[in-house]
């Protein structure tokens, strides 16, 4: 038997400090949690306070820890600071270890060394070692990562904070992964769906350039030298051919232009409900981007009432989170709706954002109290009626654009062709 020192948290979310008797940690953290405590730290007696300040030693100079262990890295690490990063992946696998770890009756003290000591990236190892060194210092997890908002996201900070509420960090953290994954695989499915067209419309404008600019001009002399008329559709694309070999650097620079004020328009508030509703409301991927925009919304929002985040806090979250401003704007008037004790759905139905079936599945939910179950079907269904519909526009826009090159490589050829079969059938 020995005496531990602890830190934990009740279910108002108050941390306590104290001492136990137990035969080792893992009774500790087993106690702790038949009280209903969410364990923040255990230490051993004397070693603990012995151990403690060189594990903090060690976290605050992770940088060139790294640096050692990989050798001739100290000079670049001095040169260029590591600063707090995570990708995607990184965080995904980060949050459903840390759930992991906290089910099993890891402390989140441990956990977060544990994840600091074997994350690849220096950037990550960083962030587990600051979440690490604020909770050393009595933060609450939740305060910590609200200070790397380029690494955490309000959502993920506001259902952490729920599950340092309620006392279920662990299962919070579960559907937070779950929500992170299911995203991110929505998200590929898009990029992996847009990818091809763009480059290939790429291709097909850089082929028509090439066309006008390098093999119809070398034609000119040889249809000058014959003195013959030449057909319209010759004149056309020898004009067109003249105009872009004079006029290449304006063509291009306005092309490159229109896109720097297109992308600096976006970023001012009328530029991004312009360009979000004209999204919308875009032939083909219109469609398809609407019902992406509504998954999202449905599955964050089942995510954040799930895990008993508040509904006027999941309102904000979820406008801030949408990815559309339109959407966006309605969630924000809704939240004032809700604010004066309406229904959510009776705001989301009078927009003609939201269809019938998603408002009338919410007003149901709300009267039955199973609004996060219909809130998940309805990403569930949008999800796959986004996955379905990305599989028929692949398959539909490659014989389109398979069409519009050879339209485009086919007037060209007919161009250059016509006055020489002329010539010909007249010789003849």
């Amino acid at each position: 038997m020995g005496t531990f020192r602890y830190a934990a948290k009740d279910a108002s979310g108050k941390t306590i400090e104290g001492t136990i008797q137990a035969g080792g940690k893992g009774e500790v953290v087993a106690e702790l949690r038949k009280q209903d405590l969410v364990v923040i730290r255990v230490e051993e007696g004397k070693k603990g306070r012995k151990e403690k300040p060189a594990k903090g030693a060690k976290s605050s100079k992770s940088s060139d820890s790294k640096a050692e262990k990989k050798g001739g890295l100290t000079m670049e690490i001095r040169l260029f600071p590591v600063k707090p990063a995570a990708t995607r992946t990184e965080l995904v696998l980060f949050t459903r270890q840390l759930a992991t770890m906290i089910a099993a009756g890891i402390s989140l003290l441990e956990a977060l060394e544990v994840l600091g000591d074997q994350a690849e990236s220096p950037g990550f190892a960083l962030v587990c070692n600051n979440l690490a060194n604020s909770l050393r210092g009595g933060s609450d997890l939740s305060a910590a990562m609200e200070k790397m908002p380029k690494v955490f996201t309000e959502l993920y900070v506001s259902m952490v904070a729920a599950g340092e509420v309620s006392g279920q960090m662990d299962i919070i953290l579960e559907r937070l992964a779950d929500y992170q994954e299911a995203a991110e695989s929505l998200q590929r499915e898009i990029k992996s769906a847009m990818t091809y067209p763009v480059v290939s419309f790429v291709l097909v404008l850089g082929i028509t350039a090439f066309l006008l600019l390098g093999v119809v001009p070398t034609f000119r002399q040889v249809f000058e030298s014959l003195d013959a008329e030449l057909p319209a559709l010759t004149n056309f694309v020898l004009n067109a051919s003249d105009w872009l070999k004079a006029n290449w650097l304006l063509t291009f620079g306005g092309m490159a232009g229109a896109v720097v004020g297109a992308k600096l328009y976006k970023k001012t508030a009328q530029g991004e409900l312009f360009f979000d509703h004209m999204t919308l409301k875009a032939p083909v991927f219109g469609p398809l981007l609407r019902k992406v925009a509504l998954a999202r919304f449905a599955r964050t929002f089942a995510t954040l009432v799930r895990s008993g985040v508040p509904i006027l806090g999941t309102l904000d979250i979820v406008s801030a989170t949408a990815g559309n401003k339109v959407i966006s704007n309605v969630v924000d008037k809704a939240k004032e709706s809700v604010r004066n004790g309406d229904m959510l759905s009776e705001p989301l139905g009078h927009s003609k954002v939201f269809p019938t079936m998603v408002t009338r599945m919410i007003a149901i939910g709300e009267r039955s109290g199973a609004l996060e179950a219909l809130l998940e079907k309805i990403a569930e269904f949008y999800d796959a009626q986004v996955k379905a519909q990305i599989k028929s526009l692949t398959s539909l826009i490659e014989p389109l654009l398979i069409s519009f090159m050879g339209l485009m490589v086919g007037v060209v050829v007919m161009a250059v062709f016509l006055p020489i079969l002329d010539i010909v059938g007249k010789l003849s």
